[in-house]
């Protein structure tokens, strides 16, 4: 880990990206002027270097993906940076001066901004060999991703289902799953998304938009015996996974991209014993004391630091912001979109 210069004068003021409406309009999204916020205990003051949209960050601007927050409010779900100034307290100063990935605390300000003032909780250290660029999407995907397979492990399955198959994360398990001996399934929705995942080593990928995907998916699950399944979609999607599975399926919902609540038939949970949980990963952060959750996420850092580096298809300042989210929504699987905060 390293440390870096923050000792300087800090502003008293910093630029962000301010979501005032969810109506989409020209002024939904401004560039403001913002007083710098000061860390209390356990909290921390980070000067970002880069942050990514990612596809819920869309969502969330348009008030479709979790729960609605109280507005004004600054976007942006992660990013890197250093640690500028902290609370005081032990753990925010042993965070001060480093190289940090980091995310809100829900329901507070975001990433899409000069600075971020967050808790420790959500701010782990970047390893040396990591730049801030592919730290900046370094702690949501590879640490559900790093979770999510060690309830596979914990749990002593052989094979599991994973939709998104072929989104950031999917790829990421699809990786972990080869390393770990465990047979991933993968769902994607067009014929160039299973091409891409066939050309990473996956074996078993079906595409929902082909004639019988239900029969293949179903085929697959009970070849390999697979009664665990991660979903990203919600839905129909679940309801879609249990008649796939075996009995005693579970299906684990980690995200719902559709923002479509998920639809089962109470027949499979009654006399399947077939059974659906929510996985969120912030409520995975908060229930892990501080040392197990930074080993998690420092390994799978580690883990992940060795994959094709991202693409990084676009570099934005703040003011930038109607072209990079412009640029962000067409073409999600060719590369991240970054906004590179002005910091002075």
């Amino acid at each position: 880990m390293t440390r870096q210069g923050s000792s300087q004068a800090l502003p008293e003021t910093m630029h962000a990206l301010e979501l005032r409406s969810y109506d989409r309009g020209p002024d939904s999204l401004v560039l403001v002027e913002r007083p710098l916020p000061r860390p209390g205990r356990g909290q921390v003051l980070v000067r970002m270097a880069a942050a990514p949209i990612h596809y819920h960050d869309i969502l969330v601007l348009r008030g479709l993906y979790g729960l609605r927050r109280k507005l004004p409010v600054i976007p942006g779900s992660e990013g890197s940076g250093v640690v500028v100034a902290s609370g005081g307290d032990v753990l925010s100063t042993l965070l001060r001066g480093r190289r940090v990935v980091c995310g809100p605390d829900p329901g507070e300000d975001g990433t899409w901004a000069e600075y971020i003032l967050t808790t420790t909780d959500f701010c782990i250290p970047l390893r040396k060999e990591i730049d801030f660029e592919q730290g900046a999407t370094m702690m949501i995907n590879p640490l559900t991703a790093w979770v999510l397979m060690a309830m596979v492990e914990q749990e002593g399955h052989r094979a599991v289902v994973q939709t998104v198959g072929a989104g950031a994360l999917g790829r990421m398990m699809l990786r972990l799953g080869r390393t770990r001996g465990v047979t991933i399934i993968s769902i994607v929705r067009r014929d160039e998304q299973a091409k891409l995942l066939r050309s990473l080593g996956a074996e078993h990928v079906v595409s929902s938009s082909e004639p019988g995907f239900e029969q293949t998916l179903k085929d697959l699950c009970h070849r390999f015996s697979a009664t665990l399944a991660f979903d990203g979609i919600g839905g129909d999607m679940p309801q879609c996974l249990f008649r796939a599975m075996p009995l005693r399926g579970r299906v684990v919902v980690y995200a719902c991209l559709s923002d479509q609540d998920c639809n089962l038939n109470w027949r499979s949970v009654l006399f399947e014993n077939k059974g659906i949980q929510g996985f969120w990963l912030p409520n995975w952060v908060r229930r892990q004391n501080m040392l197990p959750r930074t080993v998690a996420a420092m390994r799978a850092q580690k883990f992940f630091a060795d994959d094709p580096k991202s693409i990084i298809k676009g570099r934005f300042a703040l003011n930038q912001a109607a072209q990079a989210l412009a640029d962000a929504s067409t073409g999600m699987t060719d590369g991240k979109i970054l906004f590179v905060p002005n910091t002075r």
